[in-house]
C-alpha cells in the first residue's frame, strides 16, 4: 500500500482524511512566545479570539527538518511508499525541509504543491484516488507533477487587517480597503499570491460576482469536483456560494471545507475561495 500524507495547510475535512487514511503534518502557530500545532492544539476560532479579543499577534512557522524526519520514519516503514504533498515552496520553507528529511528514506516522495489551502488539498485528494487505483508511487508522483499547474486557487477576503499583521499588506492599503468597502480577490499564480480583481460592496455581493468571474463561460474546467473553502463564513453564505457555483458550472461534486489555523492566521474570518482544476 502507498501512504498519502500532507501538511496541515491542505485544509481537507476530517471526513476526507479518514476516508482515504491521509496523515497530516501540522505547521506551528506562534502566539506571543508560545507554539501550537495547527489543528491539534489550535483552531481558527482560537486565532480570532487571540487577535480580535486579546489583542495578541499570531504568526506561522514552518515544519523543521527533524520533525519531518520523525514523521517520515514512522510512516514510510509501514508502507511500500509515502507520498507527501507540501505547502507551496513560495509560501514557506516546509517543502525544502521535507526534501532534506526525505533524503534519509528511499521510499518517500515529496511534492511541491506550488499552492496552499485546498489548492494543495486538491492534489492530496487526487493522490489518494490514484493510490486506491493501485498505481505505482512513481506513476502517482508523475501524474501529480503534471497536475500542479492546472489547479486554480483564489479567495476573497472580507478584512485585510490579518494580511497586514502578517506583513502581506500595508497598513495604508488595509485602511483604504476598509473605508471603500473593497474585498480583494487573492490569486495563486506560479506559486505566489497576487492581488486579482477588487470587489466593492458587501461580502455577499462580492462573492456572487467573484464566482461568476471565475466560472462563467469557461470551457476548460474539469467538472469532477470543486472545493469551497472558507474561514468561519455563515451557513447562509456557504449555501449562497454553492447555488452560485451550480448556476455557472455543472460540477459532479461540490466539497465544502473549512480553512485551518495556518490559513486563518493570514486571512482572518469571513474569507472564502473556490478551488478547482482546469484541463
Amino acid at each position: 500500500m502507498i501512504k498519502i500524507s500532507a501538511d496541515s495547510t491542505c485544509d481537507l475535512s476530517p471526513e476526507i482524511l479518514k476516508k482515504f487514511n491521509i496523515s497530516i503534518m501540522p505547521l506551528n502557530i506562534i502566539v506571543g512566545d508560545q507554539a501550537f500545532l495547527d489543528g491539534k492544539e489550535i483552531l481558527p476560532a482560537d486565532i480570532f479570539k487571540y487577535v480580535d479579543i486579546d489583542g495578541k499577534s499570531c504568526k506561522t512557522a514552518a515544519i523543521n527538518v527533524q520533525d519531518y524526519r520523525t514523521f517520515f520514519k514512522k510512516l514510510s516503514s509501514k508502507y511500500e511508499a509515502q507520498i507527501h504533498i507540501c505547502l507551496g515552496s513560495g509560501f514557506s520553507s516546509c517543502y525544502q525541509n521535507a526534501v532534506l528529511a526525505a533524503q534519509d528514506f528511499e521510499n518517500v516522495y515529496v511534492l511541491d504543491s506550488d499552492n496552499l489551502s485546498s489548492g494543495s488539498g486538491r492534489l492530496v485528494y487526487e493522490a489518494a484516488l490514484l493510490a486506491k487505483q493501485g498505481l505505482k508511487p512513481e506513476e502517482i508522483f508523475a501524474k501529480l507533477q503534471d497536475l500542479v499547474p492546472k489547479i486554480e486557487t483564489s479567495f476573497v477576503i472580507d478584512r485585510l487587517d490579518y494580511l497586514r499583521k502578517g506583513g502581506r499588506c500595508s497598513a495604508l492599503a488595509a485602511h483604504g480597503a476598509s473605508l471603500l468597502k473593497i474585498k480583494p480577490c487573492i490569486e495563486v499564480v506560479d506559486g505566489k499570491m497576487t492581488v486579482g480583481k477588487k470587489y466593492r460592496g458587501s461580502f455577499e455581493r462580492a462573492l456572487k460576482k467573484y464566482v461568476e468571474d471565475r466560472l462563467s463561460g469557461r470551457k476548460d474546467i474539469d467538472n469532477s469536483r470543486i472545493f469551497i473553502t472558507h474561514c468561519q463564513c455563515s451557513p447562509q453564505i456557504i449555501e449562497m456560494v454553492k447555488e452560485a457555483v451550480s448556476e455557472q458550472a455543472d460540477f459532479h461534486e461540490i466539497i465544502v471545507t473549512e480553512a485551518g489555523a495556518t490559513v486563518a492566521t493570514h486571512c482572518g474570518p469571513n474569507s472564502l475561495g473556490i478551488l478547482f482544476r482546469h484541463l
